[in-house]
């Protein structure tokens, strides 16, 4: 059904690994937040809703840089996208080392680490998986997405033992040498396009593919190319004037408020409140962590097999119960036991959207789609750290951010329910209908 390196290898695998490396460092930047919140309290003196505002810059951009990445990758290949995006990552992740002033932590760890995360970031998985697989595409996109889950994994507990040993300056050192290091595999074995290879789409039908051979993509420049761009701004336009776009939005807003924004910037502060030792509590995190590696690698497969909204809803249903019940959690095994049951969906929720996305928008213009429902995410998850910090400050607790969240969820889930799976109609298919 496509071609493969020695009749076994399908070169997209190769590809999936080095995406997966890429993500895996820049959820690891994008969670170290967490960690630094009360290290930075201590040493400099700054409250907690200010670093949190930091957080939010952060969050904004991550989600802003999104469509921006979608719509360059859509052109000009994922490729030279995620170099300058590593890049990004790996320069503001060093100056931020050196920090003395809050303008500094908003430029570095806010402005400058959202937007190279934002880069190399789900919707880069998402055009990856759509790109090279046909067949598959949900459990590609299950583990790009654990990708995230991963890379907290690895770097929270690591990074939060390298701040307790050495300090937050020399571990995030450390942590900006392993982003710039994963610049070689994406030099030397990422590629743009499987056509490039003279391969097909994993999955992808002979007919499909003859077509495919009989009709090469356009040169840059041409009318062809041209026309097919204008296409592609025109499903945006044509996007948002469908409930179900707004609907996707909605929830995904949620999403990111009851997930990155509330609880990966905020739970290990909320941990360390309630007397967990901070490696301990950095571990929880990354305990959240091994479990959404499972949740969402389950939940591609799953994406396969089910109806996409169902998901959503259950992942939704069952995060927001979970929420709801976290205020009243405070001793270290309680902890534990939300985090194994939080996180089985903390990113699971991203490959029944992104099939939902392809459905309903075209496999071809989810990076531009995918980017702005991702931007909504990011909205929410910012919103969600700033003013979870604010709660802190104002009331002493994280309760009534914690019961909020929660509340949100269940509606999330009763949006995802509403969503439709039946194709956009081709631009102008009214006014020929009407002819």
């Amino acid at each position: 059904m496509q071609k493969a390196i020695g009749g076994r290898f399908y070169y997209g695998w190769a590809v999936v690994a080095v995406v997966f490396l890429a993500l895996l460092v820049s959820a690891g930047v994008r969670a170290a937040p967490a960690v630094l919140i009360n290290p930075l309290e201590m040493e400099l003196g700054w409250s907690r809703a200010a670093i949190s505002f930091a957080v939010s810059i952060g969050l904004l951009l991550y989600g802003l840089s999104g469509p921006a990445a979608g719509w360059l990758m859509d052109r000009f290949g994922p490729t030279r996208v995620v170099l300058f995006g590593l890049v990004v990552i790996g320069g503001s992740t060093l100056m931020g080392a050196a920090m003395t002033q809050l303008w500094q932590l908003n430029l570095f760890w806010g402005a400058l680490s959202g937007i190279g995360t934002g880069v190399v970031a789900p919707v880069l998985g998402a055009t990856v998986a759509n790109r090279w697989f046909v067949e598959r595409r949900g459990l590609v996109l299950g583990i790009l997405g654990a990708a995230a889950s991963a890379g907290q994994l690895v770097s929270v507990p690591a990074l939060m033992w390298l701040v307790v040993a050495v300090g937050w300056r020399e571990g995030t050192v450390y942590l900006a040498i392993v982003t710039l290091l994963i610049l070689v595999p994406v030099l030397l074995f990422m590629r743009d396009d499987p056509s490039r290879m003279g391969l097909r789409p994993y999955g992808e039908g002979e007919k499909g593919a003859n077509a495919a051979e009989e009709s090469p993509a356009p040169e840059p420049g041409t009318a062809v190319a041209n026309a097919e761009r204008e296409e592609g701004g025109g499903v945006l336009r044509r996007a948002t004037r469908a409930p179900e776009f707004w609907l996707l939005s909605g929830s995904f807003f949620i999403c990111g408020a009851s997930s990155n924004g509330i609880i990966g910037v905020h739970f290990v502060p909320h941990s360390i409140d309630h007397g967990i030792p901070e490696v301990t509590a950095a571990s929880v995190l990354a305990l959240m962590g091994a479990m959404n590696f499972v949740g969402t690698i389950a939940s591609g497969w799953l994406t396969d097999r089910y109806d996409p909204r169902t998901l959503l809803a259950v992942y939704y249903s069952l995060r927001g119960l979970s929420l709801l019940l976290l205020p009243f959690v405070d001793a270290f095994a309680g902890l534990a036991i939300f985090a194994i049951f939080f996180g089985l969906d903390y990113i699971a929720t991203v490959p029944p959207t992104v099939a939902l996305v392809a459905d309903r928008f075209g496999r071809a213009h989810v990076g531009t789609v995918f980017g702005w429902v991702f931007f909504a995410h990011q909205i929410g998850a910012a919103l969600a750290a700033y003013l979870g910090g604010v709660a802190r400050d104002s009331l002493g607790d994280y309760t009534a951010a914690f019961l909020a969240a929660g509340v949100l969820a269940i509606l999330a889930a009763l949006m995802a329910s509403r969503v439709s799976r039946a194709s956009l109609p081709p631009a102008g298919a009214g006014a020929r209908g009407a002819a």
